[in-house]
């Protein structure tokens, strides 16, 4: 039986543990013999589930999932359950509804979901990908973003290809009622490129890279600062009842940041493994469209760029103000996990 004692408690699960003992400053009432949310006094995991995504979009969760990690380290005391999330509206949809304890989605949709009252943090920064881009046929007319105008395009709202589509539809002076957008999942959006359904397509790696290659697919429009970095989220609930558990997530993530960097062939066979795409077009995306190697720490990096979509949501609806999109810039960020993640907590 693996043994681990929950040593890791944030300040907000210490004040819930005030919270739950009834005491309020002033009071006689010892508290100190009282465990916090998550704490044990057994050396025990605090918690016999972990339900956590993974995703083709992020490499780093299908490495966790391939080498089975978790599940050595958690032994048969917790079990580890995966659920595939195809876009980061759906892993937004999973952990609103508890179906995962972490989801992954890029940075502009966790903003959206805190800004509209998930209960959520983004507890680690998996990758900064270029992962989105503006698609159309091999043989369309359409050669630049001006020409989109009238046109109909697919897109995942609460996705980041939906938000790279509102950039750069601004920079270019245009608005989405200049344009008809099909509101399709990622994937969905690929078919209806390919047969002709929409003229456009706001592309997701790597069903795009896919299409780009074995269809001909053209990027009429690229901007690796349109493209929001990869957000690993968690439950709230679930960083202040078991931390210990996080805590490990977030080792095994650093785990393998560290391995995909030493074995990027390996990342993009697995990928490929997974996604149903070929090896070539998968050692595009790991090696020429995403960086792996970076500070884990979601901070000040990422707000600026979560401070340039924030507007673009209030202006289109998504969010109903601008205070609300700055009160989920001030707390969405628990960076504590990430700051003390060691790889070398998780065995081989």
């Amino acid at each position: 039986m693996k043994i681990r004692t929950a040593l890791h408690v944030t300040a907000a699960t210490a004040a819930a543990a005030l919270m739950l003992s009834g005491c309020a400053a002033g009071e006689d009432a010892a508290v100190e013999n009282d465990p916090a949310p998550g704490a044990t006094t057994d050396g025990e995991w605090s918690t016999d589930t972990l339900n956590i995504d993974f995703a083709t979009y992020n490499p780093l969760s299908l490495i966790i999932k391939d080498q089975g990690w978790l599940e050595a380290e958690l032994g048969d005391d917790v079990e580890v359950t995966w659920v595939q999330s195809a876009g980061s509206n759906k892993a937004n949809e999973a952990l609103r509804s508890d179906a995962v304890d972490f989801g992954s989605t890029a940075g502009s949709a966790a903003l959206l979901a805190k800004a509209n009252g998930s209960p959520i943090s983004t507890v680690g920064i998996y990758t900064q990908p270029e992962w989105s881009a503006i698609v159309v046929p091999a043989d369309s007319d359409i050669t630049s973003v001006d020409d989109l105008a009238g046109r109909s395009i697919a897109a995942t709202k609460g996705t980041d290809p939906y938000f790279f589509l509102l950039q750069t539809l601004e920079e270019h002076g245009l608005t989405l009622d200049d344009v008809e957008v099909q509101n399709l999942q990622h994937a969905d959006g690929r078919v209806a490129l390919d047969n002709g359904s929409v003229d456009a397509w706001a592309g997701l790696d790597p069903i795009m890279a896919d299409t780009e290659v074995n269809n001909g697919a053209q990027l009429i429009y690229r901007n690796i600062d349109f493209n929001t970095y990869g957000f690993l989220n968690a439950r709230e609930q679930f960083l202040e009842e078991s931390p210990d558990v996080a805590q490990l997530v977030l080792d095994a993530y650093e785990k393998a940041r560290a391995w995909a960097l030493e074995n990027p062939d390996e990342t993009a066979q697995i990928l490929a493994d997974v996604a149903g795409i070929d090896l070539a077009i998968a050692e595009k995306v790991i090696k020429e469209r995403t960086v792996i190697d970076l500070d884990p720490a979601p901070g000040d990096a990422q707000r600026a760029v979560l401070e340039v979509v924030g507007p673009i949501f209030v202006e289109s609806g998504d969010v109903r103000s601008q205070e609300d999109i700055d009160a989920a810039l001030d707390t969405l960020f628990e960076p504590s996990f990430a700051e003390d993640a060691d790889a070398a907590n998780v065995g081989d």
